[in-house]
């Protein structure tokens, strides 16, 4: 059996994947670093943790309880959002891979943190248990330099300050969900907590929203999204950077534009001025973006949303689309995110591999 954890910046989700990667259980603790919910299969229950390795610990003593013991585990597995220049591919989780993974935590402060967490907190649990890492920023790395390179001097550049993209695990489940019906070129569209586009041009990654961090591209529902340097740079100057950077990260996105809420079912329900205006700006951000999405691919053949907006908001859908009508009748996918089965696929086959 595979253990998988999805670390968030406030949750923890949780699945454990027989080798024919047959989904046996799973669930999720919300709210961590406060009150929250446990969901287990069909258990419920209003849970406070401290932080993710107490939710670790929630999540295994209610695994064991249903069947699933730690020490009846092969292997565990982990979504790590960055993997910065150097971790391209799923691997196993050793004190170089740790270096690593630790040094790219400026690049996505929500969540390496918290991954981090889990990882940590379930080797000082299971001492002997294998460990591997899934990167969301893999499947892009195969991208040409003229999609990554920022026009920065080459002394930059050489630091690492490029376009890596993210929700690199939701997209390579898309893909492979599509199987040989796969359009050639394709936009995908993943909306949630965090938003992205991304032009799938044969399988592959060509283009996409976000950058060197998940901070760019269209409003989320904390982050900013895409905004002028020099905007940046007057804000570091007269607030600080560590204000600045929670700013960006945590006070923007749908929260900072209606200032009600950063959920998307919410704003939706919300008739005031502020919260339509939220959601009429993520949807024109989106489809504006998708424009540069489809000059990556030199045309489109079909668009597919996923992500919890993606998938279960047909207003928010149907507001993009409309605004994508110039393109003709394309047909309009919907894909359910399972990032969880990619994580425990690319376990197997490291674990295979060692």
């Amino acid at each position: 059996m595979i253990l998988v954890f999805n670390a968030g910046s406030s949750s923890l989700k949780a699945g454990v994947f027989d080798t024919g990667l047959s989904r046996l259980i799973a669930g999720q603790i919300s709210g961590i670093g406060g009150t929250g919910t446990l969901t287990l299969g069909a258990h419920s229950a209003t849970v406070t943790t401290a932080d993710h390795a107490h939710a670790i610990d929630l999540l295994l003593a209610e695994l064991e309880r249903k069947g699933f013991p730690i020490s009846g585990c092969d292997a565990a597995a982990h979504r790590v959002v960055h993997g910065g220049e150097h971790l391209k591919a799923a691997r196993l989780i050793d004190e170089d891979t740790l270096r690593i993974i630790r040094s790219c935590t400026p690049l996505a402060p929500l969540h390496i943190p918290s991954a981090l967490a889990g990882i940590e907190a379930l080797s000082l649990r299971a001492p002997d248990l294998p460990q591997s890492a899934s990167f969301d920023t893999a499947f892009h790395a195969g991208q040409s330099d003229l999609a990554t390179s920022y026009a920065l001097p080459a002394a930059i550049r050489a630091r690492g300050i490029r376009r890596f993209g993210f929700h690199g695990l939701s997209y390579t489940g898309l893909v492979e969900s599509f199987g040989s019906a796969l359009p050639k070129r394709l936009l995908a569209i993943h909306l949630g907590a965090g938003a992205s586009l991304c032009a799938i041009s044969d399988g592959r990654s060509v283009a996409t929203s976000m950058g060197y961090s998940p901070v760019s591209g269209p409003p989320m529902g904390t982050r900013s999204g895409d905004i002028d340097a020099a905007a940046v740079l007057r804000l570091a100057t007269e607030d600080g950077i560590a204000a600045t950077e929670t700013m960006l990260n945590r006070q923007s996105g749908l929260l900072g534009l209606s200032g009600i809420s950063a959920d998307m079912k919410a704003l939706l329900a919300d008739t005031s001025p502020a919260a339509a205006f939220a959601v009429d700006h993520f949807c024109y951000w989106i489809a504006r973006q998708a424009g540069s999405m489809i000059a990556a691919m030199e045309g489109i053949d079909a668009i597919v949303f996923t992500g919890g907006i993606g998938e279960n908001s047909a207003q928010v859908r149907d507001k993009i689309t409309a605004r994508l009508e110039w393109l003709g009748n394309l047909p309009v996918h919907i894909v359910k995110a399972d990032e969880e089965r990619i994580i425990a696929k690319e376990a197997l086959a490291v674990l295979a591999g060692r």
